[in-house]
């Protein structure tokens, strides 16, 4: 994808989907790969005053990646520790944002079918230019979904939990676990749904655009993104629906 091509796709990212594209190149760059767009994402994302509140102060104090891998490379000596860093200094934004009762925000966003299918379109959008991309999209959409229902069960998590630890809690308040039923079709069909989940996360770990990109990265082709986008938009409409008809009562 050219310059000008990634830009379009910047430019038409949500709030949600902004953040997580700033979070996700940092974390590439963070782990030895690179994130060409930092100076233009960080410079939209310095513009929106709703943001200011929650963004980590060293997106402001970090002008380039060259001074930002210069305060990560200082504070953290492993990958990993980098990655979790990262995540915790976004959540907070990323709660608000994505969870809807922001006073940032100062509105309440609809999380229902609608909205799912919102963001399932965009993915599809992504599927054929930007196969990593929307692998990417793939495992939020599932990621929020899951999260949503545990924050409003009340049931804790936190945001370095795998997708399929997020996945095992929600299955058990859905009764969707199978170890939960004794009929063998059901059993093979949830252990089925749960597969599919791990792939999700495992897919998006391997093919996505999440970790910056090195020689030996698999670069995923268009039917790899179609694949990712329309499993995880299945599921998580069938996630979705079945909290509410099973809990929203």
């Amino acid at each position: 994808m050219s310059f000008n091509d990634e830009i379009k796709v910047i430019e038409n990212l949500s709030d949600y989907e902004l953040i997580k594209y700033l979070e996700n190149g940092l974390i590439g760059r963070a782990t030895g790969g690179n994130f060409e767009y930092y100076d233009y994402v960080r410079q939209k994302v310095l513009k929106k005053n709703d943001f200011q509140k929650l963004l980590p102060e060293w997106v402001r104090t970090c002008r380039d990646t060259n001074q930002f891998w210069g305060f990560i490379k200082g504070k953290f000596g492993s990958y990993q520790e980098r990655r979790e860093f990262i995540w915790s200094e976004f959540a907070p934004l990323l709660s608000q944002i994505e969870f809807k009762t922001s006073s940032i925000l100062g509105e309440i966003i609809a999380f229902d079918e609608e909205h799912i299918s919102q963001q399932w379109q965009k993915a599809i959008e992504r599927k054929d230019s930007d196969p990593e991309g929307a692998i990417t999209i793939a495992r939020t959409l599932i990621e929020s979904v899951l999260k949503y229902i545990l924050d409003e069960e009340k049931i804790n998590h936190n945001d370095n939990m795998e997708l399929s630890e997020l996945y095992k809690e929600v299955a058990k308040l859905l009764n969707l676990a199978p170890e939960q039923h004794q009929e063998g079709i059901f059993k093979q069909i949830l252990g089925g749904a749960n597969g599919i989940i791990s792939g999700l996360g495992a897919m998006r770990n391997k093919l996505g655009d999440a970790h910056g990109v090195t020689k030996t990265k698999i670069m995923p082709k268009e039917r790899h993104g179609e694949l990712a986008v329309n499993l995880a938009g299945s599921m998580a409409l069938f996630i979705y629906k079945t909290y509410k008809e099973r809990v929203l009562k």
